[in-house]
């Protein structure tokens, strides 16, 4: 998160937030009340959609925040589910402490291919799972990683795909890994898209 942060007044004239907005590239800012508690966001969006002119007029409220203290995950989960850019993060007295963006998210997330895939090769297949190298290959190209391969037990292909879909730097994770036909009545099913959620 920053916390150097573009904030207004529910005062604040509704020109001079779109100016803010311009000024600084960004596509919201936090409207607080005289204690630094957040009364609601202003978007462009807003700014165009209702003609009030105050940023108290026009914002959407009541905010949708994150506390200080909660994961990165819960933060993205909270920001994709909503469908937001940005986040104002609070403390327990819900006083404005900082925002967190999408760009901040992918930041943490983001982890080259080259490094996930070796992530995945030795820590979840040869640590945990001690699979044979060669058995199961892994390809990772930005983000996702398809798995492609046969493992003797349908309970080894299952815990491949927990831990790959918990590496960091992965995004999602296909599955193309088989159960050997001469140790399983059924065959495991393919191209099952495992994502984060």
């Amino acid at each position: 998160m920053t916390d150097d942060v573009v904030a207004v007044g529910s005062s604040t004239p509704a020109a001079q937030v779109s100016g803010l907005l311009t000024r600084h590239t960004i596509n919201g800012v936090p409207v607080l009340d005289e204690d630094d508690h957040v009364l609601g966001v202003v978007s462009a969006s807003d700014l165009l959609s209702r003609g009030a002119p105050t940023a108290g007029g026009v914002m959407s409220a009541p905010a949708v925040t994150v506390q200080a203290e909660q994961t990165v995950v819960e933060a993205a989960r909270l920001m994709v589910r909503r469908g937001y850019e940005r986040l104002p993060v609070i403390d327990d007295e819900d006083r404005l402490v900082g925002m967190v963006t999408r760009r901040d998210l992918l930041r943490l997330f983001l982890r080259p291919d080259a490094e996930v895939e070796v992530r995945i090769r030795r820590e979840v297949l040869g640590d945990v799972l001690g699979v044979r190298a060669g058995l199961v290959q892994v390809h990772v190209l930005d983000g996702v990683v398809v798995l492609a391969g046969r493992l003797p037990q349908r309970g080894q292909i299952r815990t491949a795909l927990a831990l790959t879909a918990r590496t960091e730097g992965v995004v999602a994770v296909v599955n193309r890994i088989a159960v050997r036909p001469d140790e399983a009545s059924e065959p495991e099913r393919p191209d099952a898209d495992w994502r984060h959620t």
